[in-house]
């Protein structure tokens, strides 16, 4: 109820490759990260919960700690192992849930996938769970690193096919997937920019022709 008039209102938001969404059982949601609009984004749009791993402080923001919080985000303290998060997000795949992961793992300034982290596909190794990739455009234009007030953009959510988890945990396999992933969310950013009229415009991030 929150969300949705923001993201359809204010962003003129929509989504694009709904039908790819598994609707039952566990998924791995994989997307890039430019803003905190961007765990509610994803739980609104994918049209099933989304239980995201947040900084703990993020509960603390007047406004976005109770509706992240409502979308099924989940704190983790700074500092706290590696292992203690994969435990955590582990157990939420194993209940069934679509546990979302942003590859970089912190937001970055120019919306892209720029130095992925290995957690996802090391998620999906452990759970056997599918990988989904998103890619979440011009959220870093509304509301991005070091940016005070929100910006009326408008905000694309292109949703990919699922790939299948990695073979095994072994490192080669997981940079195999994560690689993929990267490459296929990159991608779908750059539709995305296509769909909207802007590739070609200078738009910060964008790779050269």
């Amino acid at each position: 109820m929150l969300v949705f008039p923001v993201f359809r209102g204010l962003f003129r938001g929509r989504t694009v490759g709904n039908e790819n969404v598994p609707m039952q059982g566990p998924v791995v949601v994989v997307a890039n990260h430019g803003s905190h609009l961007d765990p509610p984004l994803l739980g609104h749009a994918l049209g099933r919960p989304v239980a995201f791993m947040a900084k703990s402080e993020l509960f603390d923001v007047p406004v976005l700690g109770p509706i992240i919080r409502a979308c099924g985000a989940y704190p983790v303290r700074r500092g706290a192992s590696d292992r203690e998060a994969i435990r955590t997000a582990t157990a939420r795949l194993e209940q069934g849930w679509a546990t979302g992961v942003f590859l970089d793992g912190t937001r970055q300034a120019n919306g892209r996938v720029n130095e992925p982290m290995p957690g996802a596909a090391l998620l999906a190794a452990r759970s056997g769970a599918p990988l989904l990739p998103v890619a979440i455009v011009n959220s870093h234009r509304a509301w991005g690193p070091g940016q005070r007030r929100l910006r009326a953009v408008p905000i694309l959510l292109r949703i990919g096919t699922p790939i299948p988890a990695p073979a095994s945990r072994r490192k080669p396999d997981l940079e195999a997937t994560t690689r993929e992933l990267q490459q296929r969310i990159n991608g779908l950013l750059d539709q995305g920019l296509l769909d909207q009229g802007l590739l070609g415009q200078g738009l910060p991030g964008r790779p050269p022709h």
